[in-house]
């Protein structure tokens, strides 16, 4: 794991526990092609990839269970990339 795109990720997602649910979730959907990656990264870490992206601001997530954002799990969190702002 790049030390860099986890602290540049860390600014754009601060409660690691969420920060590693939705690096995982991404990093999931790019292992199994359901996504393709939305930045060219120097490293062929799809977990690199998935920070880099968090980091450059292109991905959003949203709690999908109820309750209360204490309970995280890969379960209760969807990971999408950002729309176009234009």
């Amino acid at each position: 794991m790049n030390n860099d795109y986890l602290a540049r990720a860390k600014e754009q997602i601060p409660d690691p526990q969420i920060l590693s649910v939705v690096a995982a979730k991404r990093a999931k959907q790019l292992a199994l092609g359901k996504a393709r990656p939305m930045v060219k990264c120097d490293s062929k870490q799809i977990l690199d990839v998935a920070l880099l992206e968090i980091a450059e601001g292109l991905l959003s997530y949203e709690f999908i269970a109820p309750g209360d954002a204490k309970a995280v799990s890969e379960e209760n969190v969807e990971v999408s990339e950002k729309e176009n702002q234009e």
